[in-house]
């Protein structure tokens, strides 16, 4: 049972739909599971934890998010960068 609490952010993270979405689910998760085993007090070190992570991880979804690249793979199997298509 401890295990499923355990995954459960993990998998909503991965079925979020931007990456602000995921960075923020993964750093909340995360962020309260660091901020728990940190703190004298696990409920108000996950809630802080969890409440920085969050931020962290938006932040840093955000930031992958606007970069409008999409990652190609040639012929060869060499993957390149170029401008994602239209609507994508």
């Amino acid at each position: 049972m401890k295990k499923l609490i355990l995954l459960l952010p993990f998998v909503v993270a991965a079925a979020a739909c931007t990456p602000t979405q995921q960075g923020a689910a993964i750093g909340g998760a995360s962020g309260a599971a660091i901020g728990a085993l940190a703190s004298g007090n696990k409920v108000e070190g996950a809630i802080i934890g969890g409440a920085v992570g969050t931020v962290a991880g938006a932040l840093i979804g955000r930031a992958a998010e606007g970069s409008n690249q999409c990652i190609y793979r040639d012929e060869y199997g060499r993957r390149y960068t170029a401008p994602c298509p239209r609507g994508y």
